[in-house]
């Protein structure tokens, strides 16, 4: 039986999410607008979902971009993916983000990001005076080879 998620409508535009296909890893949500939110090159707007959640426990809540409003238009979220945590209970709000070169209009139920029900793992704290070696090491950003395709 697969773990249960909670959901409470906090208004009645609110569109309750569901997975589009039987092999769909995200949950749509849905603009629960009255009227169109435009949002220009480069502004964030901040998109009620109309709802909260009851995550089931030891789970978080993944919103992500939606990949046809990220390549057809630039609307992604700053934060992606952005966290719900297993005991927040407010309304779900979704941050757009237009890094497109045209002013993108938001409409009322219009599906704008998608939500994955992922496990959390909480670990252990131990501090210690050093980590173990890799053949890594400390190498960050771009250490392990960027290829250049342009070429």
């Amino acid at each position: 039986m697969p773990p249960t998620l909670l959901i409470q409508r906090c208004s009645p535009l609110a569109i309750i999410p569901d997975y589009q296909s039987s092999g769909a890893a995200g949950l749509d949500l849905h603009a629960a607008i009255e009227g169109t939110v435009e949002i220009a090159p480069g502004e964030i707007a901040m998109i009620p979902i109309g709802i909260a959640i009851a995550l089931p426990s030891g789970h978080e809540g993944q919103v992500r971009p939606r990949s046809g409003l990220a390549s057809r238009y630039g609307i992604t979220l700053p934060n992606a993916p952005g966290t719900i945590d297993e005991d927040y209970r407010g309304e779900v709000q979704v941050p757009l983000i237009n890094l497109g070169g045209e002013t993108f209009t938001v409409e009322p139920g219009m599906r704008i990001a998608q939500m994955i029900v992922s496990p959390v793992t909480h670990c252990q704290i131990e501090e210690v005076d050093a980590l173990d070696e890799t053949s890594r090491g400390e190498g960050g950003f771009g250490s392990t080879g960027v290829h250049d395709h342009a070429n």
